[in-house]
């Protein structure tokens, strides 16, 4: 079993190998996760980089199409004005002749007679004719060079919009396509938050099982049941009672005793618990409890003293693990309840120990034996013991530590990945955003060719009548969308 300590609460409890080494894979893979992390958010700045390109491509070319169109309508505009102004020019120069001419016939006429000015009437008849027939030919032509521009002009259009149709095709495959990695990314980025919201989840309910346990049952009816559930297996031959014999007015809670086979005593303890209610006004310390265990393990004959205590909560130097209090009392522990069967295995192994060194040293009375080899032998029996235990403290707090990075790594890790939820939240929105009218919004020379391309149609009645909603919804300002910014 190992032993968690809670960053919040400072409890310590304890999780079995498989949960610990889980807990341990999930340290060690948080640098993995962070390096998947970051190629993540790379590919995602390559794929926005790729798709701004497009767009400032298709932009580009949008660009380029408008103006040769619009060049080519200006230049078609100026031929018809060029063709028109020399058509009425030319009539001009013709009537202007012509009314001479009558008027020198005119002159002749008043000299002749009735019929050559009925002659000269017809002539002037026949020349006012060829006149309006020429006038009404060069104002046909003029209108069949007006409507092949205006022709050019819609084909050049469609062109236009099939193109910036594709463009906006191709542009919403693209976006089809980074949407659906947003969705796998987000899918997955989910399945990790759930992940550690249910392992957060199970320590917690595990603390809080724990905390119950010790809250709704009394620690002596606690500690009791611990010692019982172990005791065939670990303690046969030991006996752990209630202490129920009064010695000048005071009594501890537990006595523990262990003899070997021969009946020699391994070790005796005297336990007492504390435990106090977390909304409990008149709070009290452990060391106001020292005097009277030391003074009970006394009265009771008892080599060791052990203070199961719950309370100071908060004080770090008790819920580090087994506190030796030793100088104030002798051979006297205070412990949390996690560690009443620990205290007991290592006063134990101890005792066994020094039975051990009893009975070498009665050997050694026996056979005669320098004193000073059973002092050095002891010296060292207290030497490894006292290694022993720092090393079992060190590695308790080693491990509490790691736990707490644990921890600590896997709420960091859970605040990034919502972090970056809301990033791919805002990059979809934005997405979402763009549209064509967005993109051309603000391009005065677009504007002016779909205003054209409209006012060209309402003269013409029917020509060019599949492209002239399109050029209208994008020309008419009242269809116009307030221009924002595009991110």
């Amino acid at each position: 079993m190992a032993e968690i300590k809670c960053p919040n609460c400072g409890k310590v409890f304890q999780v079995d190998e498989a949960g610990y080494a889980q807990i341990l894979q999930q340290v060690r893979d948080a640098e993995f996760k962070r390096q998947l992390d970051e190629q993540r958010a790379l590919m995602e700045q390559r794929e926005a980089a790729a798709v701004e390109a497009a767009r400032a491509k298709a932009e580009e070319a949008l660009r380029a199409e408008v103006a040769k169109l619009s060049s080519q309508l200006e230049q078609t505009q100026a031929a018809a004005k060029v063709q028109q102004a020399t058509a009425e020019k030319s009539a001009q120069e013709r009537l202007a002749q012509a009314q001479d001419a009558a008027a020198q016939k005119l002159a002749v006429a008043q000299r002749e007679s009735a019929e050559q000015l009925a002659q000269r009437d017809a002539s002037i008849a026949r020349l006012t004719e060829q006149l309006r027939a020429q006038e009404e030919k060069a104002k046909g032509a003029q209108e069949l060079a007006v409507t092949r521009a205006t022709v050019e002009r819609d084909r050049r259009l469609v062109e236009l919009q099939s193109q910036v149709q594709e463009v906006s095709a191709k542009k919403d495959q693209e976006i089809a396509v980074l949407n659906q990695r947003l969705v796998e990314q987000e899918k997955y980025k989910d399945q990790e938050i759930r992940d550690r919201d249910d392992e957060i989840e199970r320590i917690k309910n595990q603390r809080s099982r724990l905390s119950v346990k010790l809250i709704g049952e009394t620690l002596e009816q606690h500690c009791e049941s611990e010692f019982n559930k172990v005791r065939m297996m670990a303690f046969p031959r030991a006996e752990f009672h209630k202490d129920n014999d009064v010695v000048d007015g005071s009594k501890g809670d537990y006595v523990f005793r262990e003899c070997d086979e021969s009946g020699t005593e391994i070790v005796s303890i005297m336990f007492d618990m504390k435990n106090e209610d977390d909304n409990s006004v008149n709070r009290k310390r452990n060391e106001d409890h020292f005097a009277k265990l030391d003074r009970d393990r006394r009265n009771k004959h008892c080599e060791y003293a052990v203070l199961v205590s719950t309370l100071e909560p908060e004080s770090e130097l008790y819920n580090a693990g087994i506190v030796d209090v030793s100088y104030r009392y002798p051979k006297m522990y205070v412990v949390r309840p996690q560690f009443f069967l620990p205290i007991i295995s290592l006063l134990r192994n101890a005792g066994l120990n020094a039975v051990s060194a009893r009975r070498e040293l009665a050997e050694v009375r026996q056979q005669n034996l320098d004193v000073t080899n059973f002092e050095e032998k002891l010296e060292k029996f207290k030497q490894g013991f006292g290694h022993n235990y720092e090393q079992a403290s060190k590695r308790f707090s080693e491990a509490i530590e790691q736990i707490d990075k644990s921890i600590a790594s896997l709420q960091k890790v859970k605040e990034s990945l919502t972090k970056s939820e809301n990033q791919l939240r805002l990059a979809n929105d934005k997405a979402e955003d763009l549209t064509i009218r967005r993109l051309t919004r603000g391009n005065k020379t677009m504007k002016a060719a779909f205003e054209e391309a409209a006012q060209a149609r309402v003269g013409e009645g029917s020509v060019g009548q599949e492209a002239a909603p399109a050029a209208h919804d994008a020309g008419d300002p009242a269809n116009a969308v307030e221009p924002d910014s595009v991110e």
